[in-house]
């Protein structure tokens, strides 16, 4: 073999190992909530009574549905389960469905950029950027506390709506307000399992609802004493908040960038 054909074929090899993909990583392993944490807050509206009862193994457990392990969170009572770990560039997918019990309303959120104690925010979560997963609002963003982000939007009904292209308008309590309406309507019907992905890389997040993306945040930060400080890291938590949930499934990834195809 010739010096320059041992020379392309290390090097073809060198670019092989450097473009394979990193593989998922679970958050949930499918047994229990080992690398979870688990918070009680407040109570729901007028449900004093459930909140007086309320434990973190009954509120977050995991059970077996159709021979599968899946995590199980009531709703009866606001709370948080958290992951121990921090998370940056990443992208996380997961996998989840309604339940039949409904105390005020089908209410959960996915929270990343998670940071501070538990109760700083509504007196439940710690302070973070909320990625909705609401009936009828999946995909929306809401700023907990004094966290920002810039988006590109349209105005519709009093309300932002996220659109490509639109006006790069500043979010936050201090700002525009906390909150930012989806795209599009991407919800699968009650009862069927829905896919949500968030990409993250640096300051840029993108919420993907079963496939189609329906939000690019940019410039996430913290608004402290006059100035936006960068936030692109954090916790990730998973809401009880009215309604009881599944997840099927949890995982992440590393990634060094957000695909052209999903911010397009």
């Amino acid at each position: 073999m010739s010096l320059f054909s041992r020379l392309f074929l290390l090097s073809s090899f060198i670019v092989l190992l450097t473009s394979c993909e990193k593989p998922w990583q679970p958050i949930f392993n499918g047994e229990n909530l080992d690398g979870w944490d688990t918070y009680i807050g407040t109570a729901l509206d007028s449900f004093d009574h459930l909140h007086a009862q309320a434990t973190t193994d009954k509120v977050f457990k995991v059970v077996e549905e159709n021979g599968e392990k899946l995590i199980h969170i009531s709703g009866e009572v606001n709370g948080s389960l958290a992951t121990v770990d921090t998370f940056a560039n990443y992208h996380l997918e997961l996998v989840f469905k309604w339940g039949e019990q409904v105390y005020t309303k089908r209410n959960s959120g996915l929270l990343y950029h998670s940071f501070g104690e538990f109760g700083e925010a509504l007196g439940t979560w710690m302070t973070n950027i909320e990625c909705q997963l609401m009936h009828e609002k999946l995909g929306d963003t809401y700023l907990m506390n004094n966290t920002v982000c810039e988006t590109e939007v349209a105005k519709s009904d009093d309300a932002f709506v996220y659109a490509k292209g639109g006006k790069a308008t500043q979010f936050g309590k201090d700002f525009e307000g906390p909150g930012i309406k989806k795209a599009i309507d991407a919800e699968n019907p009650l009862g069927e399992w829905n896919t949500v992905e968030l990409y993250t890389v640096g300051r840029t997040c993108v919420h993907v609802v079963n496939g189609k993306t329906v939000m690019v945040n940019t410039n996430t930060g913290i608004y402290e004493d006059g100035q936006i400080k960068p936030l692109s890291s954090g916790k990730i938590q998973l809401q009880s908040e009215g309604g009881d949930l599944f997840i099927k499934s949890v995982r992440i990834k590393p990634i060094k960038e957000i695909p052209a195809e999903i911010l397009n």
